[in-house]
């Protein structure tokens, strides 16, 4: 009996110096021989530029920007963020950028920081933070900003939200200084940059051109620091030639991490396979149409195909003008009969795998310096001109897409007759500056079309009022913080949420839209 009784202790005890014995060495064991132990921060800089500009593109820029700002329609329900104003939750995704670049470009920073012969990465790393963070406040508004990449550094897992007035006085500061430290003799960070290959002159365009944009941004809500920050920006010097765009090549791989994220987005969702339904219910917009065709632009030939039937199961892409037909925002339930009349994104152009993402280009920067001319702010070239050098390189931009992309003097010349620079008042010009600049920059920057309506209010959209949805027929003008932030940082999000509007909701608006 005793010796039986005896039995379970002598296992247990056995057991216990078998695990201890496995115990030592065991944290050298359990290490992935094939990770890296230290931050290479030219990898995560590459890396970080790639999540920067591709979170949540389907969920954030297509259906709830592009079907909000009328590029895009739906019949469906559930992903009618924006034409419908139904399902908020596609607009949270982009609050994953948190555990992707903010993480690593926050390393990046890191690394670099204390070594005197890094001081041209740090400042490319800084600007690029500056590009991130901007979208993300103005998504968002108040959010994590100082602390928000210290989650691996401090074990901060619970950020402040800093107010957005704060941000934008923070991302000034980061510009004015990261563009003072560049230093020609220094080393940079090459072809691990994907837009520039580490060119210090271009990344001072690229510095200076996000600080035209964001300067613009607060016409409405510090004038004076508008006007400062403009000034600053337009004599520091801005991209206003192709050869000084910023861009990221993509290529058609087999790896889909190579291919261009928005062909890819539209591609897996709703279009390429001509006939029938697809996915998201997604077809172009009949504001986006109506107004291509009125205006008699020729970028509706590049942009747009109706698949049209040649045979059994068999179709063609026609860009003619008078076929194209856009589907009216909110207008169905159900699948249409009419569905296969409607307009979608030409394979030849819109949804090649190999196009370059625009990430800063000439069009924009000329319409903004049009509007600085039109506030008195800028006085090298005429409103006139400038928006006319935004209309030519928006339209031979298109050539970047191949051979089906691109637009001939002569047709970009007979726009501009039948569309002429308006000479009316100074909020007539600045209508017609932001009309054009939603449709210049449709597809490639959806976020900074919605920033500028917001702004604006232009271009002017009758908003839909489709039944139980969640704005009371009003355009969304806020992205909406994951329900998440209530569970793990929720005295910080409660706090920045009351400070701003009460509320986390579709209608619920940033700092700098008072309007």
């Amino acid at each position: 009996m005793e010796i039986r009784n005896m039995k379970p202790s002598i296992y247990i005890l056995c057991l216990g110096l078998v695990f201890a014995s496995c115990d030592k060495g065991f944290e050298e064991m359990n290490i992935n021989p094939n990770a890296s132990k230290d931050v290479i921060p030219e990898y995560l800089f590459t890396d970080a530029q790639l999540t920067t500009v591709n979170t949540n593109y389907t969920g954030g820029a297509y259906l709830t920007i592009g079907q909000s700002m009328q590029h895009f329609a739906t019949y469906k329900e559930v992903p009618a963020a924006g034409d419908k104003y139904f399902n908020y939750s596609y607009s949270t995704g982009n609050w994953g950028a948190f555990t992707a670049p903010v993480i690593q470009i926050g390393q990046v920073i890191g690394k670099v920081a204390d070594d005197p012969n890094a001081i041209n990465k740090l400042a490319a790393a800084r600007i690029w933070k500056v590009y991130l963070f901007h979208r993300l406040t103005d998504l968002y508004g108040d959010i994590p900003y100082f602390n928000a990449a210290n989650a691996l550094a401090s074990n901060n897992f619970t950020p402040v939200y800093d107010s957005q007035a704060d941000i934008y006085n923070d991302l000034f500061k980061e510009l004015d200084e990261a563009i003072a430290s560049f230093d020609p003799a220094k080393a940079t960070f090459g072809n691990s940059d994907l837009m520039f290959a580490g060119d210090i002159t271009k990344w001072k365009k690229f510095a200076y051109s996000l600080m035209l944009r964001l300067g613009m941004r607060l016409t409405k809500v510090n004038a004076s620091l508008a006007e400062q920050m403009v000034k600053k920006a337009i004599a520091g010097g801005v991209i206003v030639n192709d050869t000084d765009l910023a861009s990221i090549v993509y290529i058609n791989g087999t790896q889909t991490a190579t291919r261009n994220f928005i062909a890819s987005g539209m591609m897996s969702t709703d279009y390429g396979s001509p006939g029938g339904d697809n996915v998201e219910g997604g077809k172009f917009a009949k504001t986006l149409i109506d107004y291509l065709k009125t205006t008699g632009d020729p970028r509706l030939n590049v942009v747009s195909i109706v698949w049209m039937p040649t045979g059994s199961n068999s179709y063609v892409a026609d860009t003619t003008t008078a076929l194209q037909l856009g589907m009216q925002n909110a207008k169905y339930n159900s699948l249409p009969a009419e569905f296969n009349t409607f307009s979608e994104p030409n394979p030849a152009t819109v949804l090649r795998y190999d196009t370059p993402l625009v990430v800063i280009g000439p069009a924009e920067m000329n319409l903004l310096l049009a509007e600085a001319a039109v506030r008195g702010w800028y006085s090298d070239a005429s409103a006139a001109d400038s928006y006319n050098a935004a209309v030519r390189s928006a339209m031979k931009q298109w050539s970047l897409f191949g051979s089906a992309g691109v637009i001939s003097d002569a047709k970009v010349n007979k726009y501009l007759v039948t569309n002429p620079y308006v000479s009316g008042s100074d909020e007539q010009q600045i209508e017609q500056i932001q009309t054009q600049k939603w449709v210049s920059m449709m597809f490639e920057d959806e976020y900074e079309i919605y920033a500028s309506w917001r702004r604006t209010g232009y271009p002017k959209l009758t908003p839909t009022n489709y039944p139980g949805n969640l704005t009371g027929g009003k355009i969304p003008t806020r992205f909406v913080i994951p329900d998440s932030e209530l569970l793990y940082n929720q005295e910080n999000f409660v706090t920045a949420r009351d400070r701003q509007t009460g509320n986390n909701s579709f209608s619920s608006t940033v700092w700098w839209d008072v309007d």
